[in-house]
């Protein structure tokens, strides 16, 4: 589906997709179908945004520029994702815009809340319904650092997603994420019980930072094939993105979704910001799919 022109745009429901698919299986499907594995990081910065977006009236801007990053990225990208602190640096207008975006992308993206979330059971429960059932997002981000119990009530439903911070992109990582264990690096055997929550569940994925490029080839490898990598890290962080798609995808050459955020949001500054964004998308997804292409020649 193309998206119309911002007069005539139509959003479409936030409601679960028709057919219940696993989670694992809907990203899948989504990514072929799209032809595409960029996910668009709509993080919006008080300080960054355009400037025709600074002259508009204040309960205006931020659903002005939202929705036209979405209008302007949608045909090239596979997902979304939404980083809940960019969010309440807006107070009560940012909520309110967020909790639209589902609505405006649709089920036919994939659209994921960026929470790294962890809490006692109870109060993932509460996550969960809000996250889900309030807000419609199909996915989340998570942390397991309370124990893999307090993923429990993510893991209920296979339709919706959990992505686990296994190795994040900041230069920071280090101090925790690669603490030696019997199963190698924490990060590693982080990976690995995802892999045996997404065969158990069917929803379950890892995030796995572009600034730590050594770790695509391990990860890869201990995923298995169609469980999907969510990597941040892409564009105005510096992460490799060739290491991150060779080393990264599976042997279908999917199962991994590409955050570029800043790089896409903030292309122009002036009238222009708006074909700005949608260039770069563009330009990210025709970079990515080249190196798959490669990877399917060599």
């Amino acid at each position: 589906m193309r998206r119309a022109s911002a007069q005539s745009f139509s959003p479409e429901p936030a409601h679960r997709p028709s057919v219940a698919l696993r989670f694992i299986d809907r990203v899948d499907r989504i990514l072929k179908a799209r032809d595409s594995l960029v996910c668009v990081g709509l993080d919006p910065d008080p300080a960054l945004l355009p400037k025709p977006i600074t002259r508009l009236p204040a309960g205006r801007r931020l659903d002005h520029f939202l929705h036209g990053i979405v209008d302007a990225t949608y045909d090239h990208a596979a997902a979304y994702k939404m980083q809940l602190g960019c969010y309440l640096a807006f107070g009560e207008a940012g909520m309110r815009s967020l909790a639209r975006l589902p609505g405006r992308i649709g089920p036919s993206r994939i659209r994921i809340l960026d929470l790294k979330a962890n809490d006692i059971p109870n109060t993932m429960r509460m996550f969960r319904m809000g996250v889900f059932d309030e807000f419609g997002f199909d996915a989340v981000t998570v942390t397991p650092w309370l124990g893999w119990e307090t993923l429990g009530p993510f893991l209920e439903d296979p339709a919706r997603g959990v992505f686990v911070v296994a190795h994040s992109s900041n230069p920071g990582a280090v101090d925790f994420q690669e603490i030696p264990t019997p199963r190698g690096p924490l990060w590693l055997a982080i990976v690995g019980e995802v892999r045996r929550l997404a065969h158990a569940h069917g929803n379950v994925g890892a995030v796995v930072g572009a600034t730590f490029a050594d770790a695509f080839r391990t990860a890869r490898s201990a995923l298995g094939n169609k469980i999907p990598i969510l990597v941040p890290g892409i564009g105005a962080q510096g992460g490799s993105l060739a290491t991150a798609v060779r080393e990264g995808v599976d042997s279908e050459g999917r199962a991994l979704l590409i955050n570029a955020s800043r790089s896409i949001l903030y292309a122009a500054s002036d009238a222009t910001w708006k074909k700005a964004a949608g260039a770069e998308a563009e330009r990210l997804k025709v970079q990515v799919n080249q190196l798959r292409a490669g990877l399917r020649t060599d």
